[in-house]
């Protein structure tokens, strides 16, 4: 997911929420200090963010929970009476579909990243890399075109950025590709997808906030994205010959270059299920189910993977049962020094995310106090009041005020369903067509969620990233990308957010009701 990009989903369960979520917005909870404080607990913990990742330069998503939630504590003492309306405002947001949505698609993306990587893909990739002469310069430009295709068929950039940074990250890196511009490639490959993709999340949040249909959303904004995703290739290009990468031991590099085994590709079959299915309208659990069912098959039929490598029971030596069991694949009994536990691909492709999943909600939660505080209300009654006075500041507002919504909620279609009602109000002041405002809505939605070091883009990626010096023996932490060190390089995030507000002070693309109006919102 998208952000929470849940591709299959459909619109109506998100007209349904949208209409809860409405529902629930009224300010409940009083601050001593007025609404704006309200937004203290999302504030905290982005000065945490920047401090830990930024200044220390440390990645690690559980120092970020431990961030937001002695935010979330600070934030309560500003309470005006009781604190349990505000406890309760914690529950509210950690139960709300749009976290679970991006939980969900991250644990399936994880298993199947794993899986394929346990399958020798990564060998396959470093074969065809070799084979093909493509290079550590043209690596990072192929990266984002393959990112972008795989993004757009199954519209989850989440996922995207899961499975490339499984999978292509090491082996651009053992090809000597930049990793930072590698990182960077992946997830601008996520936003093109997470953008464009009909059955993205923030494509069908978008469509269904602003009344338009989801067809003629996609088809209007296409000329947005291409002209941005062409300049971010040839970015990429020159970036790719002008960028260093980290050199790997030698001895490690010729060793693994020269084992790599081409037979890894067949694992482009199960990649091309989960697409396939997920372009015939599947829910994405399903098109990625499909391919994970693809992928442990074919590591067994073609040996490309034993069961032990996808799961493995080890017990401890004093459990009869397990000695008993000891015959089967997928258990085994631990010897001395080795800890009893649960391992394989598909175990090790969901643990990596769950202080990621923690984070989710606590950061969701968030958010929910900001609007029951009456931070957005606010937010939206000065832009409308002090800003949003001609239909270009009115535009410029709109581009200015996603971002900044997404600078504070992580998860992009929560920070899309929170911001949608202000744009939509912004641009019916002002005749915009829904198309537009769809548009700009969705562009910046998505972009900015894989940019800023806080944003679950980013942090999923990163947190991916984290499992391989445990799969690779080659792999140091050291290879790992900083949050912060990846900003610039996510060019088609950032050109973009450029377009739109090029668009905006331009009229470039802007149409009022009067020249098109959107269709019954219909799934696509």
């Amino acid at each position: 997911m998208a952000g929470s990009d849940d591709a299959g989903t459909g619109e109506e369960p998100y007209e349904t929420e949208l209409a809860e979520i409405a529902q629930q917005d009224e300010a409940t909870i009083e601050f001593y200090g007025g609404k704006g404080v309200s937004a203290l607990p999302i504030g905290l913990f982005i000065v945490w963010a920047i401090v830990q990742s930024g200044l220390f330069g440390i990645s690690d998503t559980t120092g970020l929970v431990i961030g937001m939630l002695l935010a979330l504590i600070t934030g309560m003492l500003f309470v005006k009476g009781d604190w349990k309306g505000y406890a309760n405002t914690i529950f509210e947001g950690m139960t709300q579909r749009v976290a679970a949505t991006a939980i969900v698609a991250w644990l399936w993306a994880g298993m199947f990243a794993s899986t394929l990587q346990a399958g020798g893909f990564v060998d396959g990739l470093v074969w065809a890399a070799s084979a093909l002469d493509i290079g550590a310069a043209l690596f990072p430009a192929a990266t984002f075109v393959l990112a972008a295709l795989l993004a757009t068929g199954i519209g989850t950039g989440y996922g995207t950025a899961v499975a490339f940074t499984t999978l292509f990250f090491p082996a651009g890196v053992l090809l000597g590709a930049s990793p930072v511009l590698v990182f960077g490639a992946i997830l601008s490959g996520a936003v093109f997808g997470d953008n464009l993709a009909p059955v993205s999340d923030t494509t069908i949040v978008s469509a269904v906030t602003q009344e338009a249909d989801i067809g003629g959303v996609v088809a209007s904004r296409f000329k947005y994205a291409i002209v941005p995703a062409i300049v971010a290739f040839a970015a990429y290009v020159v970036a790719g010959n002008l960028m260093e990468g980290i050199q790997v031991a030698g001895q490690a590099r010729e060793i693994f270059v020269e084992s790599a085994n081409p037979a890894g590709l067949l694992h482009l079959v199960s990649m091309g299920v989960v697409i396939a299915t997920a372009v015939r309208g599947r829910h994405i659990v399903e098109a990625i189910s499909w391919g994970l069912i693809v992928a442990i098959a074919f590591n067994l039929v073609f040996d490309l993977a034993g069961p032990a490598d996808m799961l493995l029971f080890r017990a401890p030596a004093r459990s009869g049962v397990a000695e008993a069991a000891s015959w089967l694949p997928i258990v085994e009994v631990a010897g001395s020094g080795e800890s009893p536990g649960v391992a394989g691909s598909l175990y090790s492709g969901a643990e990596g995310f769950f202080p990621l999943i923690v984070l989710t909600l606590l950061i969701v939660a968030g958010a929910r106090i900001m609007i029951r505080g009456g931070g957005f209300a606010a937010l939206q009654e000065w832009l409308l009041s002090k800003v949003a006075t001609t239909v270009t500041r009115a535009e410029t507002t709109m581009v200015l005020g996603t971002a900044a919504v997404n600078a504070m909620i992580t998860i992009n279609t929560a920070a899309e369903i929170a911001i949608a009602p202000y744009v939509s109000t912004i641009g019916r002041r002002f005749n915009l067509n829904g198309y537009r405002r769809a548009n700009i809505l969705d562009a910046n939605t998505s972009a900015l969620g894989y940019i800023f070091p806080w944003a679950g883009g980013v942090l999923v990626g990163v947190a991916a990233m984290q499992g391989l010096p445990e799969e690779y023996a080659w792999f140091e932490p050291s290879m790992m990308v900083n949050p912060v060190a990846v900003v610039p390089y996510v060019f088609h995030g950032w050109l973009l957010v450029a377009t739109f507000l090029i668009a905006a002070w331009t009229g470039f693309g802007r149409e009022y009701v009067s020249d098109r109006e959107s269709g019954e919102v219909e799934r696509a």
